[in-house]
């Protein structure tokens, strides 16, 4: 069995300017942009301490944190084995959240049997990727399994929070009724807002990072002709960062608040997300309504002082 890799994949720099910048990092820009998920991490590991969200959400984030400082010691240093740290956290990641979706309101049996059999195919790919050391290997892997706990928790979405498949709750008047479907209907709305972000933000750093695997030459040179700092822009891998940053976070979001939503506690939790450039946060909603009710104090105050300026 091979040591080493044996041929470096694209995004190593085997094919990049390493160290221009700094003899202490090898590729500074693919390096300094994993600080987004070091922060993004901190954001999501606070919220999951400060409202008592699922344990495995909070391991789940911790494991976020793993796949971003080993992206960034990767890209630091290119040593193989901070590339594993790298690639192999995002697998684990990812079958972490996977456990999480199928696990969901099973037997303890069947969640035992479920987390052995997560385990069991993290090893797997853990041994098989080390003894191929394929690029290929790892990104089909991934790709898979993303799929895969993807599909399930939109299933899970939509047919225990769609009116049309969940059916009606007899124990409810017709009012009732009607305000629990409207409020399902909302949360679905906006869930799939977060759905679609994130997976464009997926989709459009891989295209661009796929574009800079293959037009690497000339974006080389055309980094030198403009300089710095602007050539930083054409950093499709630096890119490739950024958008799987932000997308796997809105993913690991979406899934917090939507185990609230299974476990019954759509009045009690939401998603505080202000606008696209903003960090979603599942908070309870009394945390929302008083962030909108005290911004509506403050300019009910401003309003009154100039009246009475006046």
């Amino acid at each position: 069995m091979a040591t080493g890799p044996r041929s470096p994949p694209p995004w190593t720099g085997a094919r990049r300017q390493n160290y221009y910048l700094t003899p202490l990092i090898a590729e500074p820009i693919n390096a300094l942009t994993n600080l987004l998920f070091i922060y993004l991490a901190y954001r999501g590991i606070a919220n999951s301490l400060r409202y008592n969200h699922d344990r495995i959400f909070l391991i789940t984030f911790i494991g976020y944190l793993v796949v971003g400082s080993g992206s960034f010691a990767f890209h630091a240093t290119l040593k193989y084995p901070m590339q594993l740290v790298d690639e192999l956290s995002m697998i684990y990641t990812t079958c972490l959240m996977t456990w999480a979706s199928f696990a969901h309101k099973r037997s303890g049996g069947v969640q035992v049997a479920l987390g052995v059999g997560m385990a069991s195919l993290a090893i797997f790919i853990t041994g098989y990727y080390h003894y191929l050391q394929d690029p290929t290997f790892h990104q089909n892997a991934y790709t898979l399994l993303t799929i895969t706990v993807l599909t399930r928790s939109i299933w899970n979405m939509e047919t225990n929070l769609r009116p049309y498949w969940r059916g009606k709750d007899g124990k409810l008047s017709a009012a009732q009724q009607e305000r629990v479907d409207k409020r399902d209907k909302a949360i679905l709305g906006k869930m799939w807002l977060m759905i679609v972000f994130g997976v464009s933000c997926f989709l459009g750093a891989f295209a661009i990072w796929t574009l800079d695997n293959e037009q690497c030459g000339w974006l080389r040179k055309t980094r030198k002709e403009i300089g710095m700092p602007w050539g930083f822009l054409l950093e499709g891998h630096a890119i490739w960062h950024l958008g799987t940053g932000i997308g796997a976070f809105h993913y690991i979001t979406w899934g917090v608040w939507l185990r609230r939503c299974l476990d019954g506690q759509q009045d009690e939790y939401d998603v505080d997300w202000q606008h696209w450039l903003s960090v979603p946060e599942c908070v309870k909603r009394s945390s929302v309504n008083g962030s909108a009710n005290g911004h509506a104090k403050g300019q009910a105050k401003t309003a009154n002082g100039r009246v009475k300026a006046s």
